[in-house]
């Protein structure tokens, strides 16, 4: 596998907070999938989890090189964790057509976060096939 992209975000927990305030359902569903709103509510850290993954969607869309735009919905990436907390990536819809025209075979994300502020970074990968001499 290749490295042939990075993304980076930092995000601010409080601003998730009042997003939720203000906001409530409608932003929670427009921008987390049910896995993910599942994932957050099922610890005590809720609006950390959902930074987090707000972080991470937005790292991805960096590395992809698009932003937040045109056909992209934010439930088109999907970040879950496996059985060992590492968060995992799921693509659907416009994002996982670009992803597939760029040729990206899989997102590497990483998390952390404190109280106050969530940093994700992620990496997209590549796989090369090698040439015969």
């Amino acid at each position: 596998m290749e490295i042939v992209a990075h993304g980076i975000d930092l995000v601010d927990c409080p601003r998730i907070e009042q997003m939720l305030e203000h906001h409530g359902e409608r932003f929670i569903n427009r921008i987390f999938t049910p896995a993910e709103q599942a994932y957050a509510n099922a610890n005590k850290n809720t609006t950390e989890k959902l930074a987090g993954r707000f972080a991470a969607k937005e790292a991805i869309l960096k590395l992809m090189g698009t932003g937040w735009r045109g056909k992209i919905a934010w439930t088109d990436i999907e970040v879950t964790n496996n059985d060992l907390g590492q968060p995992n990536v799921t693509l659907s819809g416009e994002v996982k057509r670009l992803a597939d025209e760029l040729g990206i075979d899989h997102i590497s994300v990483s998390i952390t976060h404190t109280a106050n502020f969530v940093i994700a970074s992620a990496v997209a990968l590549v796989q090369r096939q090698r040439e015969s001499t």
